[in-house]
Protein backbone atom coordinates (compact mmCIF):
# COMPACT_ATOMS: atom_id res chain seq x y z
CA UNK A 1 0.00 0.00 0.00
CA UNK A 2 1.28 3.06 -1.22
CA UNK A 3 1.09 6.57 0.92
CA UNK A 4 -2.16 7.80 -0.34
CA UNK A 5 -2.39 11.55 -0.75
CA UNK A 6 -5.08 14.22 -0.24
CA UNK A 7 -5.66 15.30 -3.71
CA UNK A 8 -6.04 11.23 -4.92
CA UNK A 9 -8.37 10.96 -1.51
CA UNK A 10 -10.61 14.07 -2.43
CA UNK A 11 -11.44 13.06 -5.92
CA UNK A 12 -12.62 9.40 -4.51
CA UNK A 13 -16.04 9.21 -4.11
CA UNK A 14 -18.26 8.61 -0.88
CA UNK A 15 -18.59 5.09 -0.93
CA UNK A 16 -15.22 4.64 -2.40
CA UNK A 17 -13.76 6.14 0.61
CA UNK A 18 -15.33 4.39 2.65
CA UNK A 19 -14.09 1.37 1.27
CA UNK A 20 -10.82 2.53 0.85
CA UNK A 21 -10.84 2.98 5.14
CA UNK A 22 -12.17 -0.54 5.47
CA UNK A 23 -9.27 -1.63 3.02
CA UNK A 24 -7.14 0.60 4.86
CA UNK A 25 -8.34 -0.36 8.14
CA UNK A 26 -8.36 -4.75 7.35
CA UNK A 27 -4.62 -4.30 6.71
CA UNK A 28 -3.88 -2.54 9.90
CA UNK A 29 -5.32 -5.20 11.88
CA UNK A 30 -3.62 -7.77 9.97
CA UNK A 31 -0.18 -6.09 10.84
CA UNK A 32 -0.97 -5.73 14.53
CA UNK A 33 -1.86 -9.41 14.44
CA UNK A 34 1.24 -10.42 13.24
CA UNK A 35 3.37 -8.36 15.40
CA UNK A 36 0.78 -9.28 18.67
CA UNK A 37 1.71 -13.00 17.41
CA UNK A 38 5.57 -12.34 18.38
CA UNK A 39 6.00 -12.34 14.27
CA UNK A 40 8.20 -10.08 12.71
CA UNK A 41 6.56 -7.78 9.88
CA UNK A 42 7.72 -7.84 6.88
CA UNK A 43 8.43 -3.63 6.42
CA UNK A 44 8.32 -2.14 10.08
CA UNK A 45 7.16 0.84 8.53
CA UNK A 46 3.82 0.04 7.33
CA UNK A 47 2.31 -0.27 10.26
CA UNK A 48 2.99 3.88 10.52
CA UNK A 49 1.97 4.00 7.06
CA UNK A 50 -1.36 2.69 7.41
CA UNK A 51 -2.08 4.49 10.90
CA UNK A 52 -1.13 7.76 8.78
CA UNK A 53 -3.35 7.06 5.51
CA UNK A 54 -6.28 5.93 7.97
CA UNK A 55 -6.11 9.51 9.58
CA UNK A 56 -5.77 11.40 6.02
CA UNK A 57 -8.67 9.18 4.91
CA UNK A 58 -10.67 9.75 7.88
CA UNK A 59 -10.25 13.91 7.91
CA UNK A 60 -11.54 14.30 4.04
CA UNK A 61 -14.45 12.16 5.49
CA UNK A 62 -15.04 14.44 8.24
CA UNK A 63 -14.40 17.40 6.35
CA UNK A 64 -16.83 16.18 3.73
CA UNK A 65 -19.44 15.97 6.59
CA UNK A 66 -18.86 19.59 7.74
CA UNK A 67 -19.29 20.99 4.48
CA UNK A 68 -22.47 19.19 3.73
CA UNK A 69 -23.45 20.21 7.36
CA UNK A 70 -22.77 24.01 6.53
CA UNK A 71 -24.25 23.88 3.16
CA UNK A 72 -28.14 22.87 4.70
CA UNK A 73 -30.22 25.58 5.47
CA UNK A 74 -29.97 26.32 8.98
CA UNK A 75 -33.96 25.49 10.33
CA UNK A 76 -35.58 29.00 12.08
Amino acid sequence: MTLLRLKDLRALTDEELTRRIGEIENDLLRERGVAAMGGAPPSPGRMRKLRTNVARALTVESERRIQAARARPAKP
